[in-house]
């Protein structure tokens, strides 16, 4: 299988299966010099982490990361380094049942056509588990960021879970930890506790819809054409497990809008020029405009539920099948440090194309 790396000078090379003795990641390109330490890395990975509360899966991994190479004395080398993440709660046997079926919404049978074997365990490289070694690798991406962007924050929440979403009137982000679903509105994350306990108890699942905003981006970062801020960011967040969709901006809302009321206008301030408005999404041309660069991205429901779903075996033969095992009700949880670690990696990468192609020369306005 090749594949498993993503990034142009920031590079990260993920390995590892879900019920292997281990899983992590290999990043390269980043720079000399940057304090990190896996205290730095490890409360990014207890956001992602699973069994925290009865709404994500009870498998208990404590997502413990270790830095095998690359930093020295406390400040990283310049050269790659090596994370790893040891699994501790595996139940194979759970799996036993499907080694012979596949299981309907998964990648099984794709794996299957495509290789021709496959790690029925959990999913293998298909499952969600590969995502905490880019939470991993997210979290080296903040320590740098922190660096160089010092005023760059990135924060990630749920507005949308099901048929169900928020009210952006009440959006305050102080709510975001406030409870277990990243929610942003309190009134909307009451109303998604109950409607998740019913689905729950009922053996089903349900999507979500993720928002991440990076506030502080530096404007001028992209590339037109081929090397698009919005571009990469659209592939990083569509190669996370379960995303079917990703918009930046007003995104599929932009065809509902006329020219007088997309464009966002502008208008000298003291610091230089202001936009009024944002439904680019912080992107134009594909390069940042400094203004807030937001995503959003649409997860699928948890395809391995307790509900018999009509498949077919290697065999050919037409069967129900029940996925047992430990499985999120809704997969969008723990999605939201996911996006945001993918945030981070792919604007760390498009900061260190910029700094090698102008220098960090911007032109002048005013």
């Amino acid at each position: 299988m090749s594949f498993n790396t993503f990034g142009h000078i920031f590079r990260v090379t993920t390995w590892g299966e879900s019920h292997g003795p281990a899983l992590g990641c290999t990043v390269d390109g980043v720079p000399p010099g940057v304090a990190l330490s896996e205290a730095d890395l490890q409360p990014w990975m207890d956001k992602r982490k699973p069994g925290q509360n009865k709404f994500t899966t009870q498998r208990k991994e404590p997502d413990e990361v270790r830095i095998l190479s690359g930093v020295f004395d406390g400040v990283t080398t310049g050269t790659p380094i090596q994370l790893m993440i040891e699994n501790t709660d595996q139940r194979s046997k759970d799996y036993g049942e499907i080694a012979q079926a596949f299981r309907p919404g998964h990648a099984d049978i794709t794996y299957h056509q495509k290789y021709g074997v496959r790690d029925y365990r959990g999913g293998g490289r298909s499952s969600a588990r590969e995502t905490a070694a880019r939470v991993a690798a997210g979290a080296v991406a903040r320590a740098v960021l922190a660096r160089l962007v010092p005023g760059l924050r990135i924060t990630g929440y749920m507005v949308q879970m099901g048929v169900k979403g928020i009210d952006r009137a009440r959006l305050d982000l102080a709510e975001v930890e406030r409870n277990p679903f990243w929610c942003p509105d309190a009134a909307a994350a009451a109303e998604w506790a109950a409607y998740l306990d019913e689905l729950r108890l009922a053996h089903n699942s349900v999507g979500a819809v993720i928002e991440v905003v990076a506030e502080g981006v530096p404007a001028g970062l992209g590339a037109p054409l081929y090397g698009k801020l919005d571009s990469d960011l659209a592939a990083a967040m569509m190669s996370i497990n379960a995303v079917k969709g990703v918009e930046i901006g007003d995104g599929m809302a932009s065809a509902a809008l006329t020219g007088v009321e997309n464009a966002d206008e502008i208008r000298m301030g003291a610091a230089g020029p202001e936009f009024l408005s944002n439904h680019a999404g912080g992107i134009l041309g594909g390069i940042s405009t400094g203004q807030p660069v937001v995503c959003r991205f649409a997860v699928k429901p948890t395809s391995s539920i307790l509900t018999p779903r009509r498949t077919v075996t290697v065999k050919g033969e037409e069967i129900d099948l029940i996925t047992k095992g430990r499985h999120d009700p809704c997969v969008g949880i723990r999605a939201v440090p996911v996006g945001e670690a993918m945030m981070a990696c792919v604007l760390l990468d498009h900061l260190l194309l910029d700094r090698g192609q102008t220098g960090g020369v911007r032109g002048v306005i005013g």
